[in-house]
């Protein structure tokens, strides 16, 4: 079988390659789920659609079984990498593999059961799983729901917990990486093995956040709590940055009960640009944006702290006022934009799926998307807000500038995440650039520039910052992200994927050859 994949790798024409191939490949690794040795458009692209490289086959795997029996195949061959592809919701080509395997692990068996262990809940999901379906199992069978999330849930369980899993909960709960109590990881040597604190640790905490350099998540252990069943959700406009901070540090450093239970936030223009202006902040249609409101003295851009209170049906609306009332006197917003809307806990946390929806029927969905994610130390967030913000950045980038608080310490250090060097709070900055199919909209190539930009900036200034998503084209590069973690990182590599057969698309390691 391994001569059988060998073959191809070294320059036979796969795109004509006939079913009886397929077959005998199939039968040679002896999979329970598929494998397509043709062109696989789905496996050669992603979301970000910058990239495209053609994998020598996608498999669909049912269960860590066959996720160990491609790995240990690769192994024995020469050259062959493999990566894991969740939604494909990746931006630079990192669940690719140029002329090696793809699995899609989304079509891994479900196995979803909720566990109660010692008085806690927790759901036992497929690596595979979208966080959308867990969601929806849990809130309308169990009346139970993960604590923390990411605003779009349509990713896998084992993508998210690869890099770190963060959104408006973060600052309370952690990244789903601290919210993961067991995993069963397939390695790099095609060893399945369950890890937790206590078992297998090394692996367990460098999976969490490992970018899938040292096993693939086939299946997760995710701590639950009771879910509530309405969310209030509410934006504040700001005009000076100085006072956005302030009160967004301000909520996340208060107690539970004291604070709400999502804090986000935004940048967009001061002006009416459809996509990145005035519109882009009411939560519905009836409530539109007086900008009469808008300080004289506001800069080009504006600024929007989003937060939610969570309640239950029992709970009386009078109540629920005087709590948000009491928990927005302390904030120094513009008074007359404030918007907020009640719904669901379930519709709040699906909603990006509307957008998503609203993308899709507007062709902008399927454009590229060349975003940018970092996390910049509380100490220069106000140098990069005067140049980043209010200089490159002026104009919008076509979707949401995110930018909100985190808390060092809600973070497991014994993660593989890097996080920036100084502090206790740090924040999350995401440059959610969408192409629109207009002829005066920057190309693609404008905005990666922009991005490189920034990234310089950041760089030569001094800036103290990661990439959140890193995506580095030299080795050199991944040392300075990793900094003094990087020998851990190299440690471990060599203990679990010690021929760098997994995660090629990261472009960190190259595959070291099979002797002969």
């Amino acid at each position: 079988m391994i001569a059988y994949l060998e073959h191809f790798v070294h320059g036979n024409d796969t795109e004509s390659r006939p079913d009886d191939d397929v077959t005998c490949l199939c039968k040679a690794l002896d999979l329970q789920g598929s494998i397509n040795c043709g062109p696989t458009e789905i496996a050669s692209k992603d979301f970000g659609g910058l990239q495209s490289v053609k994998p020598l086959a996608f498999i669909r795997p049912t269960g860590a079984d066959d996720v160990a029996g491609v790995v240990r195949a690769a192994a024995r061959s020469s050259n062959l990498t493999v990566a894991a592809r969740g939604n494909g919701h990746s931006i630079n080509g990192q669940a690719m593999a140029d002329r090696g395997i793809v699995m899609d692990m989304r079509s891994m068996e479900e196995n979803f059961q909720v566990l109660w262990i010692n008085g806690s809940a927790y759901a036992e999901v497929s690596g595979g799983a979208l966080w959308e379906e867990v969601l929806k199992r849990c809130v309308l069978g169990f009346g139970l729901a993960p604590r923390s999330w990411t605003d779009y849930l349509s990713l896998t369980v084992g993508g998210t917990l690869s890099n770190a899993g963060v959104s408006g909960q973060a600052f309370r709960y952690g990244p789903q990486t601290s919210n993961v109590t067991e995993l069963e990881v397939v390695s790099g040597k095609g060893d399945t093995l369950i890890c937790s604190e206590s078992e297998n640790s090394e692996l367990f905490f460098g999976v969490l956040g490992g970018l899938g350099q040292f096993g693939i998540i086939t299946r997760a252990r995710v701590l639950l709590q009771p879910a509530p069943d309405r969310v209030r959700w509410i934006r504040l406009v700001y005009a000076e940055f100085e006072d956005f901070t302030r009160d967004a540090e301000l909520l996340v450093t208060r107690q539970e009960g004291d604070s709400f239970d999502y804090v986000e936030g935004f940048v967009f223009v001061n002006s009416n640009d459809p996509f990145n202006g005035w519109s882009t902040v009411p939560l519905d249609s009836e409530h539109g944006f007086d900008p009469t409101h808008i300080p004289s003295n506001a800069g080009p851009v504006l600024y929007c702290l989003e937060v939610a209170l969570h309640y239950r049906n029992s709970d009386h609306p009078s109540h629920i006022d005087t709590v948000v009332n009491r928990l927005l006197g302390r904030l120094g917003f513009v008074k007359k934009l404030k918007f907020q809307v009640d719904l669901s806990y379930t519709e709040f946390l699906l909603r990006v799926k509307q957008v998503e929806k609203q993308a899709q029927a507007n062709c902008v969905w399927d454009a590229p998307h060349p975003w940018l994610n970092l996390f910049v130390s509380q100490s220069n967030i106000a140098d990069f807000d005067c140049f980043v913000f209010k200089k490159i950045l002026k104009d919008g980038v076509g979707g949401p500038i995110l930018i909100y608080p985190l808390l060092r310490s809600k973070w497991d250090s014994r993660t593989s995440i890097v996080l920036p060097e100084g502090g206790e709070i740090f924040y999350l900055v995401a440059l959610l650039r969408f192409t629109p199919p207009y002829p005066k909209d920057p190309p693609v190539e404008k905005m990666v520039a922009q991005n490189h930009e920034i990234i310089q900036y950041c760089l030569h200034t001094g800036i103290d910052f990661k990439l959140y998503l890193p995506h580095y084209k030299t080795q050199e590069d991944w040392k300075r992200h990793f900094g003094n973690q990087w020998t851990k990182f190299l440690e471990r590599k060599a203990s679990f994927d010690p021929m760098a057969i997994l995660s090629p698309g990261q472009r960190i390691f190259t595959r070291i050859p099979q002797p002969k």
